[in-house]
């Protein structure tokens, strides 16, 4: 949505609540100003609007506004929430505080191949058997989904019955990930043929789990008619906002467990709400924090490390080090460098048939270049452009716009009917027996999946992508590109979560005292969820109200 659109939004929704609030002359302008405020928090991902004494005494004098859940707008303490977000918030709260006041009936040995694990994994393994509610919290590279792949091998072997178990994830990008990486571990273990046919290694979207219902905000499954899994496992939980993990935990049926993997230093959801870090703070009980790097390289480990202790100077220092060829700093675009990653890419898909399409990707995801905007010179958009043009320059077939033989797409809409969704990428290739072009995506059994351009949901180029996209997903290189001047979008959790999805080697575009002061810059959202926590009564009582 624009600005200026979704300014004249939330002054119309703030008028349309004044016109109701009962209040007259300069107390309704005040209410007015705090409804459009509210609604412009929203917008920027907070759950509520915190407002002082005096505002509060103001919004109390409106029959639309009380401490209970009776009213359109709810007050809890300092903070100002529509309904349904404080209704979400204390569903969700009673949810995850029933499920982490249960534990198992009896103790566990752990196998003897488990017990020679990390200690840390070994105590992710303990917490989930001994609690339902199991957080696992790691940067890149610290093995959350191998140490799942070992929490569902010992829950195979030593709960009742077959225990049904789901996989699930915000995207399917990071859905496809975590299936990968569950059946790479699982096969580093030597199980039993009838252990390792009970654990699941395809994953979906928690939309799908929850089962979509077609121009409806709510889910098939629910509190009424919940899931039937006994284990669900969440990844890239950092993702997940606080309506929709309200309604997953909402679905969970009575005695079932719930495993949450993320990264809390990752940038937090796109809509409202910050709620894996709530849920640590709130629930340490539940939680084990892995901080052992396996696979990243050393350099960016480190560099990642300066990041989130918001070390401005140690970062430049690691960056201008001419020792270090894996991270580095620039002030322009390197559009050689770019240009000469793509145009091997390019070439290859000027000769390799759409049969080799699993050939092709992995040349496609041995680079990738992300952006901390869309529009600009440095923006998503631009940066495509430029690809483009300078890879026509060398000689190849590529078009400003329309399609061309290797053309990669980036799916920006979900469309069920034809399992696409928001973040899924493909490569566009002509068909190797009639030569059409179509575009191709690998599915979730490996094998390509070809389209007809004309069907495809709304996508777009995809030699450049946002930050926020990329999460979920790593590649060996990546160039990340900050913008010439400040936005509030530039905090310490992109610049992070830009720099962590590189494996080997980071290019980061940017002069030194921008970047300075985006790991400066914290993101802040205002969230009641963390102090429900506190007060489990009173939040069981609300979410039985609410249901």
């Amino acid at each position: 949505m624009a600005d200026s659109e979704g300014t004249r939004l939330s002054q119309q929704f703030a008028a349309f609540l004044a016109g109701r609030s009962g209040l007259k002359g300069a107390d309704r302008a005040a209410f007015t100003e705090l409804a459009a405020d509210l609604v412009n928090a929203l917008d920027g991902g907070h759950s509520c609007l915190q407002v002082d004494a005096g505002a509060r005494r103001l919004l109390l004098q409106s029959s639309l506004v009380s401490e209970a859940d009776s009213t359109p707008l709810v007050l809890r303490d300092d903070r100002l929430y529509l309904h349904r977000f404080a209704a979400y918030e204390s569903r969700l709260a009673a949810g995850l505080q029933t499920i982490a006041g249960l534990r198992s009936p009896q103790p566990v040995s752990l196998p003897q191949w488990l017990e020679n694990t990390d200690p840390q994994q070994r105590r992710a393994l303990r917490l989930a058997w001994e609690r339902p509610l199991a957080i696992i919290c790691g940067g890149p590279g610290t093995g959350k989904t191998t140490t799942v792949a070992k929490i569902l091998v010992l829950l195979a072997q030593t709960l009742p019955g077959k225990p049904a178990m789901a996989l699930a994830a915000p995207t399917g990008k990071a859905a496809q990930r975590l299936g990968e990486a569950i059946a790479a571990g699982l096969a580093a273990l030597h199980l039993d043929e009838a252990i390792r046919e009970r654990i699941p290694v395809v994953a979906q979207t928690i939309h799908r789990l929850l089962g979509v219902r077609r121009f409806s905000p709510n889910f098939t499954h629910h509190h009424d008619n919940p899931l039937a899994w006994d284990v669900v496992v969440v990844d890239e939980a950092s993702m997940v906002d606080l309506a929709l993990m309200s309604k997953l935990v909402d679905a969970l049926k009575p005695g079932a467990r719930l495993l949450l993997l993320g990264d809390k230093d990752q940038l937090a959801s796109v809509e409202s709400g910050a709620v894996l870090a709530d849920l640590i703070a709130g629930l340490p009980e539940n939680t084990v924090l892995l901080e052992k790097s396996y696979r990243f390289e050393k350099g960016i480990a480190a560099l990642a490390a300066a990041i989130n202790r918001g070390d401005g100077p140690e970062v430049w220092r690691q960056l201008s080090d001419r020792e270090s060829e894996n991270i580095t700093a620039v002030n322009q675009l390197p559009l050689t460098l770019i240009t000469e990653r793509y145009a091997a890419y390019i070439a290859e898909a000027l000769t390799v048939p759409s049969v080799a399409l699993l050939t092709l990707f992995q040349k496609f995801n041995g680079f990738r270049v992300l952006c901390a905007l869309h529009h600009g010179p440095r923006g998503v958009a631009g940066i495509n452009r430029q690809v483009i043009a300078a890879l026509i320059q060398a000689g190849f077939p590529c078009r400003l716009e329309g399609w061309f033989p290797g053309r990669p797409v980036l799916i920006t809409r979900n469309d069920y009917s034809l399992n696409l969704y928001n973040g899924d990428v493909g490569i566009c290739l002509a068909e190797a027996n009639t030569g059409e072009l179509k575009a191709w995506f690998i599915g979730d059994d490996l094998r390509p999946r070809g389209y007809a351009l004309g069907i495809l949901p709304p996508c777009e180029t995809a030699f450049a992508m946002t930050i926020h996209k990329s999460q979920g997903s790593e590649w060996p290189e990546v160039v990340v590109v900050l913008p010439e001047e400040d936005t509030p979008l530039l905090t310490r959790e992109l610049v992070y979560t830009a720099v962590t999805r590189a494996r080997g080697a980071v290019c980061l575009v940017s002069a030194q005292p921008l970047l300075s002061l985006a790991i400066s810059r914290r993101t802040r959202r205002c969230s009641g969820l963390l102090q429900l926590f506190s007060t489990p009564v009173a939040a069981r009582e609300e979410a039985g109200r609410q249901r």
